[in-house]
């Protein structure tokens, strides 16, 4: 279904005229491509903006490092590139950043980057011919400095490769495994405060046609890193990459790429505890998605009500159309959409891809995401209700 405007009449859409800033631009400071932007705001008010630094191209695997950028005017102007985790010829990917505020050790608080290493392309580890580890990195400084990385892969994952590590000898046999891509989540109220929540997915055994092998899932931890557990897996065989937030009734609800592209909309699903199990699961079709990452925000309009805002790229065909969606019901309704970026492009190629969202005020939200076919990272502002 190509963009038209009575799709455009359909769901309500304003185009968000906003100031916008290129953050990561492909061949330069070292790395070909940048992608699989992440975003969190610190308690000074600056913003962090991660990616994967992929040395020699857009590839998937490869050289490719967790970098990192700083803006200390609400995205207005970034630093210099920071390099966070290099392993050489070696993939690190999948950045999850989070703060943590209710840790009493350090009142100041801690930011931790989860993310995943592996050591083979995406298929051969889905064949059992490589892991995809786990990691967990912080910093006490917010983001200056970082600290040795953890291995947390045996908490939150459940491989079956005893000759990569004899640890690995899970009957569960996970295989392939990425973390969100965007920010995880602190808990801020209710009986699950300061749990800590990142979004996951895994494939399971052999690889299966139209990716029935994966699964959505999440980890969690609720004493600031030391020890970890998993929720229960999505219900819909070919479940994805997943984001999840808060609600304020105390429930949490994620949502999650459909890989097997049968249905083009985002799954969501709701949590009564935590993100340990779900009670609803269901495609919502007014998110319509064309097989692609989203990104979801909670948050405080100036009169304290609840907002939910998504982003993903509003085509069922093409990765284009970048679209902001306000849900003032926790995500039973999405009438209120912003059109972010979109272009008339030839058929097969990507003009809008991955995304995160930060909170910059209670009217204003900032949108960090991919462009013109992997070339750029952009930092947009957008005023989501006027």
């Amino acid at each position: 279904m190509r963009f038209s405007l009575a799709l455009f009449l359909l769901f309500h859409f304003s185009t968000a005229f906003a100031q916008e800033t290129i953050v990561y631009q492909g061949g330069q400071e070292g790395h070909a491509t940048y992608r699989i932007p992440a975003i969190i705001d610190l308690p000074s008010g600056e913003l962090l903006a991660f990616a994967e630094g992929r040395v020699n191209g857009s590839n998937d695997y490869g050289d490719i490092n967790l970098v990192l950028k700083r803006s200390e005017d609400k995205g207005k102007t970034w630093s210099a590139l920071q390099t966070i985790v290099d392993y050489a010829d070696l993939q690190a990917g999948n950045p999850a950043p989070v703060v943590d505020l209710l840790d009493p050790s350090y009142p100041n608080g801690v930011v931790y980057l989860f993310y995943n290493t592996g050591n083979n392309h995406e298929y051969d580890i889905r064949m059992n011919k490589g892991v995809r580890e786990v990691w967990m990195i912080r910093s006490l400084d917010l983001g200056h400095t970082w600290e040795q990385p953890v291995n947390i892969t045996s908490q939150v994952h459940k491989p079956d490769n005893p000759a990569f590590n004899p640890a690995y000898t899970n009957a569960e046999d996970w295989r392939h495994y990425a973390n969100t891509p965007g920010h995880a989540f602190q808990f801020q109220s209710g009986d699950y405060k300061g749990r800590i929540y990142v979004a996951a997915n895994h494939s399971k055994g052999d690889p299966q046609d139209e990716f029935k092998d994966y699964q959505a899932h999440g980890f969690f931890t609720d004493d600031h890193g030391k020890t970890f557990k998993i929720s229960e897996p999505i219900k819909f065989p070919g479940s994805n990459e997943s984001i999840a937030a808060e609600l304020p009734d105390g429930r949490m609800i994620m949502s999650t790429r459909n890989q097997r592209g049968d249905i083009r909309s985002r799954i969501l699903a709701y949590s009564e505890d935590g993100g340990a199990t779900w009670s609803e699961q269901y495609f919502e079709k007014s998110l319509p998605d064309p097989v692609c990452q989203g990104s979801i925000l909670s948050f405080q309009d100036e009169t304290g009500n609840s907002i939910l805002a998504h982003s993903n790229n509003a085509d069922e065909n093409e990765r284009n159309n970048l679209t902001l969606k306000i849900s003032k019901d926790q995500g039973k309704t999405w009438a209120e959409s912003i059109l972010i970026d979109r272009k008339d492009i030839p058929q097969g190629r990507t003009w809008t891809a991955y995304s995160d969202l930060v909170l910059l005020d209670p009217q204003t939200l900032g949108i960090l995401y991919e462009r013109d076919d992997y070339k750029e990272i952009v930092f947009k502002w957008v005023e989501w209700e006027k």
